[in-house]
């Protein structure tokens, strides 16, 4: 470096942080390549990758794997949901667009929605901030099902155990 860039970089925080701080999460390979145990099935050629689990704010964020298209599921929130698609591209049967790598979504509370993704697209990685829970819906809009941030976690604990990792590896995602 040179000393006019080093005379830019200001010097590291000194002082304390709070006693009661919880920990960071710091994930170096999100996409896990070298270990696909740590995606978590959801059904045929769907997979979600967590990354944080907030069970005291009820949000989780992940990133979900599609392989080989189809859909995905109907639902709604009842808070909103941010997603950044990285790999790939979806869609929404509701809407004229499709979200494709790069592609920003908001969804806002109480639309909904069909997620599908295109048979001619090999792979799709997006992360999703979930807020609430998801509500699955029938075509008429009527509640079929739900999960949230205790069923996710309940779900990647036990596939965290069988493929061996244990019990306790989910706990690095919970705070």
């Amino acid at each position: 470096m040179t000393n006019k860039i080093q005379n830019l970089i200001p010097k590291p925080y000194q002082g304390t942080n709070p006693s009661n701080k919880i920990s960071d999460i710091f994930i170096q390979d999100s996409f896990s390549k070298d270990d696909d145990r740590l995606w978590v099935p959801l059904s045929s050629g769907r997979w979600s990758r967590p990354l944080c689990y907030n069970i005291s704010q009820g949000y989780w964020v992940h990133l979900t794997k599609v392989i080989g298209g189809g859909f995905l599921s109907r639902h709604k929130h009842p808070a909103p949901v941010h997603g950044f698609v990285i790999k790939g591209s979806w869609r929404y049967l509701e809407h004229d667009w499709v979200a494709k790598e790069g592609s920003y979504l908001f969804e806002p509370p109480g639309e909904i929605h069909t997620l599908v993704v295109d048979e001619n697209c090999d792979e799709m990685i997006t992360l999703f901030h979930n807020t609430g829970a998801l509500l699955y819906c029938d075509e008429n809009g009527n509640t079929i099902g739900s999960t949230d941030v205790f069923d996710r976690i309940e779900v990647a604990r036990n596939h965290f155990i069988e493929v061996g990792l244990g019990e306790n590896f989910i706990d690095q995602f919970i705070r």
